[in-house]
């Protein structure tokens, strides 16, 4: 049975602008980053060994090439403030929200994954889990979200709770009107561009 103070669970709020993570019962989360990603797809890479391959070179014994099916899922994505922050060629900055609603659980996955082993410095499996979810979440989302928590994360307890009842509680009213204005403006894709006359 978990609960009282001795308990160090974790708390995570994926927004569709920042991830913030930290413990509970502290005054402000450990970790606050963007929860978009730069993601770089690893498909087509030009190189001398796989130009060679035809050939019976050394590079197709080998066994050094790579099917096509494998190549074309690949992607690496960079998560974090620190990571986005630098310059790359052909990165595109993805957000896993469409609508206010998960679209790409890869990406929330490398999030979280970001949050606990990097920012918060700590193994899921030693603490549970208080995850925030929109009001509008689907069954299927919660669904989802548990399974990869206690799949992959193998967490020993989870919470889900609405965004709007958490910030009731945090402003420290047992009951209150929570107006949710899930707004995301992806700036980066914005033509500022004039038309011509």
């Amino acid at each position: 049975m978990y609960g009282g103070d001795e308990v160090s669970a974790i708390v995570v709020d994926l927004g569709s602008h920042t991830c913030k993570a930290g413990y509970a019962g502290e005054d402000a989360p450990k970790a606050v980053f963007p929860s978009v990603v730069g993601s770089i797809d690893q498909m087509e890479v030009d190189e001398p060994a796989t130009t060679d391959a035809n050939s019976g070179s050394a590079g197709d014994a080998k066994g050094m090439k790579t099917p096509e099916s494998e190549k074309k899922g690949k992607r690496k994505l960079y998560v974090g403030s620190q990571s986005l922050g630098f310059r790359r060629d052909h990165m595109e900055v993805i957000s896993p929200f469409k609508d206010g609603i998960v679209a790409d659980w890869d990406i929330v996955d490398s999030i979280w994954d970001h949050a606990f082993r990097e920012c918060l410095l700590i193994d899921p499996k030693e603490h549970p889990m208080l995850l925030a979810e929109p009001s509008s979440n689907t069954q299927q989302q919660r669904e989802r979200a548990v399974e990869l928590m206690f799949e992959k994360y193998k967490i020993p307890a989870l919470f889900l709770a609405k965004n709007a009842v958490l910030t009731s509680f945090a402003s420290g009213r047992a009951t209150s009107l929570v107006v949710d204005c899930s707004l995301f403006i992806q700036w980066w894709r914005i033509d500022y561009s004039c038309p011509s006359t």
